[in-house]
């Protein structure tokens, strides 16, 4: 097995949104906002190479939305899906499965290409009925979030699939199911050299959410999102974990210590690093 970064660019988001009941005075101090209080988030995908499956985890923004609702994101950067593919060797036609942790717009937009057709065509797409649900039929609080010109494609291509919780996508690809965030986003854990790497998705978006108090404004649920990490993070720490940030603009993994004040970073690195 192998695994690969793909990076799809930048995008900016409320830092009081980010952080939660965090204060400015503090987050600022890890995520430096701008003059609109806006910070700068990655859009990092990872991409699984196992026998004859390559498994694309989530997806990015994609770049059909019109002008007006990029404005509101301010892209910034160089990469993009396709070159970061094509860095690593390969084309979005060689994808065989497109795994979605959820379907909020900044990690299932790249799943749509501008003519409403599945940008993957040779891949089978992986949610779970739960989410899928939840997704279209949206509460008002995530309407937002879940653009049906992002989702509804996918079904009536006929490339959709639903995994059930304690499934596995192939071996050493463990799913392990969070409802915090939004209802049941999936995050998997692959074993990789001896160890796993955990992607993280929205439980953790960045390093600086590791502290316990440390959730988003744009959780549904956030004392479950506590809950989720008082479950999470000792054994992360015990099991020495990789931990993969979807959307750290500066830190790409990091493994966790257990200390008297509780479960904190341990080493930052890129995940071609270890």
């Amino acid at each position: 097995m192998n695994l690969h970064t793909i990076d799809t660019g930048f995008f900016k988001l409320d830092g009081g949104a980010m952080h939660g009941v965090v204060p400015k005075s503090m987050w600022s101090k890890k995520n430096a906002a701008d003059d609109n209080n806006m910070c700068n988030w990655a859009m990092r995908c990872l991409l699984v190479e196992s026998g004859n499956r390559l498994i694309l985890i989530d997806n990015g923004i994609g770049d059909k939305q019109d002008a007006k609702f990029f404005s509101y994101y301010f892209l910034n950067g160089d990469a993009t899906l396709d070159n970061s593919l094509k860095q690593k060797g390969f084309h979005r036609d060689d994808i065989t499965d497109v795994f979605l942790t959820h379907l909020h717009f900044d990690h299932c937009g790249g799943s749509i290409d501008k003519d409403g057709k599945t940008a993957f065509k040779n891949a089978t797409y992986w949610s779970n009925e739960f989410h899928w649900d939840w997704a279209t039929n949206p509460n008002a609080r995530e309407k937002a979030s879940f653009l049906k010109e992002n989702i509804l494609p996918i079904q009536e291509s006929g490339q959709l699939k639903f995994l059930k919780e304690g499934e596995q996508l192939i071996d050493g690809f463990d799913i392990w199911f969070t409802y915090g965030h939004t209802g049941a986003m999936m995050l998997p854990h692959v074993s990789y050299k001896g160890k796993t790497v955990v992607f993280m998705a929205d439980l953790l978006p960045s390093a600086a959410h590791v502290p316990l108090p440390w959730i988003m404004a744009y959780d549904t649920q956030p004392l479950k999102t506590l809950e989720e990490k008082e479950v999470f993070l000792p054994k992360a720490a015990s099991e020495n974990y990789v931990l993969f940030f979807e959307h750290d603009a500066q830190h790409e993994c990091c493994t966790l210590i257990q200390t008297e004040r509780g479960v904190n970073v341990n080493q930052t690195f890129r995940l071609a690093e270890f």
